[in-house]
């Protein structure tokens, strides 16, 4: 008789990741994992307590998912990196839709934010080097241009638009601009 194929918790997080890429997050459940794995339900349900421990494994996915455009558009480049990760956060709503919309388009009203997501020293110092300013100022800066960010990125997500790269590109120059000229205003 031979061996039985053992079934990883590594494996059923790459699974469900890519039903979510596929489907979306509603389209995860144990059935649909078993099919995409070849194998009963009871591997998934020996690795996670339930569903929603899965769930929180696909998220972690995702975000490290994320990272890796916002890391691989800084050492290309071609945009300074404070663009750079505004680029790489839109091009990751473009190509990784269903990802995006799992990571920052769903409920997190009773999300306690985790510390990867808050604004890292890299960013801070990033952001502070460009502009001059610190503390209040700089997360308040950094919030208005994220919303602008955002904004460009989750019509990407939905499909709304498909704007041409170089005016994105054009877009985030005058919005940062503007935004700069305005703080050094004040």
């Amino acid at each position: 008789m031979p061996p039985k194929v053992k079934i990883t918790k590594e494996d059923i997080i790459d699974a469900a990741t890519e039903i979510v890429r596929e489907n979306g997050a509603e389209a995860i459940n144990a059935r649909e994992l078993a099919n995409l794995l070849k194998c009963s339900t009871q591997p998934v349900f020996s690795n996670f307590s339930n569903m929603s421990e899965l769930r929180q494994e696909v998220i972690k996915n995702a975000n490290t998912m994320c990272n890796e455009y916002i890391k691989t558009e800084v050492e290309k480049g071609e945009y300074p990196p404070y663009k750079a990760s505004g680029m790489a956060y839109i091009r990751f709503a473009k190509e990784e839709k269903e990802l995006f919309k799992l990571l920052y388009m769903r409920n997190r009203s009773d999300d306690i934010m985790a510390e990867e997501e808050k604004l890292s020293d890299q960013m801070e110092s990033i952001i502070k080097d460009t502009t001059g300013l610190d503390g209040e100022k700089m997360e308040l800066f950094h919030l208005e241009m994220w919303a602008f960010v955002h904004g460009i990125a989750t019509m990407f997500a939905t499909g709304f638009l498909d704007l041409p790269w170089e005016l994105v590109s054009k877009m985030l120059t005058d919005s940062y601009k503007g935004l700069k000229k305005q703080y050094e205003l004040e």
